[in-house]
């Protein structure tokens, strides 16, 4: 699949032109091709899609309100920990699992090299950070950095690839002040590097005075825009503060300047919300960026669990993608506490599953609710074997079971170890329903 040089999914959208990529589309979502272009060409979808990635092994996919709800994954080295084959390996676990996207966040050495391999490894689209690379250039001093660097960086990982770039360009000098009294501070790592270097030199963000040149980058590779959350708040105690929402300002700002200049744009979003503030997130966010499609970390409701916090977020995220979030950002269980492996991966890819598929469901996506009816049908049919199949994790649904029932045997049975079999509920509803067909005469209508 290749588009025209030059072109975007957006700028055909705009012109009326139905791609390769929006036609595949829309046949894995279920829904018309004209429902693609018009939501791509209104701002309110993105198709990642670097046009080096799909010459490649990308599936193009979509990510909008009108679109089920998406999950990202992120992987990647650091300074500290691993390499090439287990970042491969969490590549794999990701989109076996069912990751819509993964992200590199890389921040160690042999950055090059571990993209590389990961984008000729993977079929879902592959976002980065450009300011990890770019910092571990300059030997960890981003008070050298000079616009021209971040450029360079930038259109380098364009060529490789890349198909969405978190990029922080709505954080102001301006609006330093307003994380002064936070409890903790600016937690995103790029916003916090942004931050650092307009202290050093007392200017406005060099991102945000050269997002044109940025969107012209974009634009010849057709790279989608993440506009990052540099002030997103790290705790409850900070949520929905007057930093995280001049931001937002601001980036509501360049999503209109970033079709203007024919980009694919995303907003990502907070962090640490309480519940209660969820819902009102997400329609400000929907309004202040024009409906351009809302990309969330979490959001974590509680800050006491660490070590948990794939749980605590993903009651977030599917609160938050059932008021309009279009893709949840996974949480492992290291969050906070460290780099995850493999099973961190598992874990947290399967938490914002559940997550994205119980937002589907709620908000009555063309086929959502198909798979939970089988597997309904089959759990009162006791085929167990079915129930596996059509679990997120068919591994861990089979296994849990046969701890204590292992044999063939009780694949049929109409019982598991819970109930055993005096107290299953559903064999006796079983039960139930023979007796009143013996009867001749359909008792349970009459009893009702």
């Amino acid at each position: 699949m290749t588009t025209n040089l030059g072109s975007t999914q957006y700028t055909a959208a705009v012109a009326g032109e139905i791609t390769p990529e929006m036609e595949f589309v829309a046949t894995r979502e279920k829904l018309p091709a004209e429902t693609i272009r018009s939501e791509v060409a209104a701002g309110r979808m993105v198709i990642p899609a670097n046009k080096v990635h799909l010459a490649g092994r990308l599936e193009p996919m979509c990510i909008g309100i009108a679109a089920k709800c998406k999950i990202n994954a992120n992987i990647g080295n650091s300074a500290v920990t691993s390499n090439v084959a287990e970042e491969l390996e969490k590549l794999h676990v990701s989109v076996h699992y069912g990751a819509d996207t993964v992200m590199d966040l890389s921040t160690g050495k042999d950055i090059d090299n571990i993209r590389k391999a990961i984008i000729e490894a993977s079929p879902v689209p592959i976002g980065t950070v450009p300011i990890y690379q770019m910092l571990e250039e300059l030997g960890g001093n981003i008070e050298d950095m000079r616009a021209q660097h971040f450029l360079d960086m930038v259109e380098h990982q364009a060529k490789q690839g890349v198909d969405y770039m978190t990029i922080h360009c709505g954080v102001l000098l301006e609006h330093l002040h307003l994380t002064v009294e936070r409890v903790t501070g600016i937690v995103s790592r790029g916003g916090s590097l942004i931050a650092k270097w307009m202290m050093a030199h007392r200017k406005q963000n060099p991102l945000y005075e050269a997002f044109d040149d940025l969107c012209d980058i974009m634009r010849q590779y057709d790279v989608t825009w993440s506009l990052g959350d540099g002030l997103r708040p790290g705790s409850i105690a900070d949520a929905s503060d007057a930093a995280q929402f001049a931001e937002l300002d601001v980036l509501g700002k360049l999503c209109k300047r970033g079709w203007e200049r024919g980009t694919q744009v995303m907003v990502e979003g907070p962090g640490h919300i309480p519940m209660d503030q969820i819902d009102m997130n997400i329609k400000k966010q929907i309004e202040v960026c024009h409906g351009a499609p809302f990309y969330v970390l979490g959001p974590l409701v509680t800050d006491i669990a660490p070590g948990y916090d794939h749980i605590t977020s993903a009651i977030g995220a599917a609160m938050a993608g059932w008021s309009g979030a279009a893709m949840l950002c996974y949480v492992t269980p290291k969050e906070h506490l460290g780099l995850p492996n493999r099973e961190d991966v598992k874990q947290g890819v399967i938490a914002y599953k559940i997550a994205a598929h119980a937002a589907d469901v709620a908000r009555r996506r063309p086929g959502a609710q198909e798979r939970d009816d089988a597997l309904s049908r089959a759990r009162f049919g006791f085929d167990w074997n079915e129930q596996f199949r059509l679990s997120l994790d068919p591994e861990t649904a089979r296994s849990y079971h046969d701890e204590t029932l292992p044999q063939d045997t009780f694949k049929s049975a109409h019982f598991c170890s819970m109930c055993g079999p005096k107290y299953c509920s559903m064999r006796i509803t079983e039960d139930i329903r023979k007796m009143a067909a013996e009867s001749g005469e359909n008792e349970l209508v009459q009893l009702k």
